[in-house]
């Protein structure tokens, strides 16, 4: 970068919503936070420059979304990032874009690490940028899976107390946007990814984990590098915060070693808690010892006669793990004070969250549900055992190159078929074959898969199988061979399922 071309950089330690004024910046990426980043930006008043190596044809939605904000955009494969990088005063990225990402293209991973390497330009992400500036009290979650589930319930029990309440971050929505209008009353829910963990400088108010196995080892190179950068979060606890633990998993356990002092450690467990944790006792969700932090508007609450919380039969969340994700939200509402009735109350009409075993619909004794995110072994094993059989199995997509016999032998003990779609349908298919799952199928997408999974699921019932029979769709896959994402992908399910109730309801007029 030229003399001529280097301007004054925006200092992050003062940082207020008013230091973009007038000041060049660019945003890397046009994807959900790109483009909260960018509107964000011009309307603080900065001149923003936007860049993604995607043509402009492909980025249609995102570039109406900006509502013909005054915005650069620099678009397509033809354009050199170092025009973007060049002569700003401050650079915001999307999650996926980082120098130390492989999977961040090439010509922009280079000049964005010289640029860093540099040290004249700051680098900040759109989740790094909203903490820097968030006056609220903040709870991040993160783990390997579970994370929005736990961070949605833990959304719904805060809304039971009386501050107001913001769920964001990887969940789907980037809050930068939401800035203006947030005081130190509210309460804000970060779901956090392995993406954005590496780019914080600053942590949240309560760090919640659910529990770290492995994934995204093409970003992350190694099994610790993925563990390490997990850890992120409880390293930037503040003294006087507090960190949510799962006693039940060793990796996550260990994490409690890298806070600082001064933070409490909440840990929970499916079993009878020990002192100062949450866990099951007799049925019920107990809270043992677990003292409210100073200051969060609990010292007029009385707690729980017992500990005890709520049945765990009340729960509307299947499955075990979901008693997991469960404990972990009563732990973060015990701690913000919030009543036990309201509690309770906030987690029996919790119903689950879209694409993690959500329930789509219940047709002649088939029972469908949506677990498009589900693209991870231990997901997909978790999904498996919380339905009864008869269970037919849809999984397939793009391979992350993750160890699946767990996963097959799993299979092979609660499914009684499986439907296998996308390029990974075949190595899954020869996995869960010898592995013992009797019935195989593929399918060329998912609408097809839809209808064979319908007639095996039929098929079982009539054999005499007592009802009702569950048709699973949970890949253990990216959905990049056929769709944007999973959440593309779950959609396309629900509404293959839902044609398949309407050619069933008018083949019975």
């Amino acid at each position: 970068m030229s003399a001529a071309t280097q301007v004054r950089p925006i200092d992050l330690q003062g940082l207020d919503l008013e230091s973009f004024r007038g000041r060049p910046v660019a945003v890397l990426g046009l994807a959900r936070s790109g483009i909260a980043l960018t509107r964000f930006l011009a309307d603080r008043g900065a001149r923003v420059t936007t860049y993604d190596a995607r043509p402009a044809e492909r980025l249609g939605e995102a570039i109406a979304a900006l509502v013909e904000r005054p915005v650069r955009l620099l678009l397509g494969p033809d354009v050199d990032p170092v025009e973007a990088l060049s002569g700003q005063s401050l650079i915001c990225t999307s999650p996926s874009i980082s120098s130390r990402y492989p999977t961040t293209e090439p010509r922009l991973r280079r000049s964005l690490g010289r640029l860093e390497s540099e040290g004249r330009v700051p680098v900040v992400s759109e989740i790094d940028l909203f903490l820097r500036l968030c006056p609220a009290f903040t709870v991040g979650v993160t783990g390997t899976k579970g994370k929005t589930t736990t961070s949605s319930l833990i959304a719904a029990l805060l809304a039971a107390g009386p501050e107001p309440v913001l769920l964001g971050g990887n969940i789907g929505l980037p809050l930068v946007e939401r800035l203006p209008e947030l005081k130190a009353s509210h309460r804000v829910v970060l779901e956090i990814s392995e993406l954005q963990l590496p780019t914080l400088s600053r942590g949240t108010d309560v760090a919640v984990y659910t529990h770290v196995t492995a994934d995204h080892l093409d970003r992350h190179g190694s099994l610790e590098e993925y563990r390490a950068i997990k850890r992120r979060l409880a390293e930037l606890l503040p003294a006087g915060g507090a960190m949510v633990l799962n006693a039940e998993d060793p990796v996550t356990a260990g994490y409690a070693a890298s806070i600082p002092a001064g933070t409490a450690v909440v840990r929970y467990r499916r079993q009878a808690p020990r002192p100062g944790e949450l866990g099951l006792v007799g049925g019920w969700i107990v809270a043992r010892e677990v003292a409210p932090l100073p200051g969060a508007g609990s010292d007029k609450v009385s707690p729980a006669a017992g500990g005890r919380l709520m049945r765990v039969a009340e729960l509307a969340i299947p499955g075990e793990h979901n008693i997991s994700n469960a404990l972990a939200a009563a732990a973060v509402g015990v701690l913000l004070g919030i009543p036990a009735d309201s509690l309770r109350q906030a987690m029996r009409a919790f119903t689950g969250v879209e694409h993690r075993l959500e329930p789509v619909a219940t047709i002649d004794g088939v029972r469908w549900v949506n677990d498009s995110q589900g693209t991870q072994p231990d997901a997909v094993i978790a999904a498996l055992r919380s339905f009864p059989r008869p269970l037919v199995l849809i999984a397939g997509g793009r391979s992350k190159k993750l160890p699946l016999e767990e996963l097959a032998t799993v299979a092979a003990q609660r499914a009684d078929a499986a439907v296998l779609i996308g390029e990974s349908g075949p190595e899954l298919a020869a996995l869960l074959g010898s592995a013992g799952v009797r019935r195989l199928a593929s399918a060329a997408d998912l609408t097809e898969a839809v209808a064979v999974a319908d007639e095996i699921a039929r098929s079982l019932l009539v054999e005499g199988v007592p009802g009702p029979a569950t048709v699973l769709l949970s890949p253990a896959a990216t959905s990049f061979d056929m769709f944007e994402d999973y959440a593309a992908r779950g959609r396309a399910f629900k509404a293959a399922v839902a044609q398949l109730a309407e050619s069933q309801r008018r083949g019975k007029r």
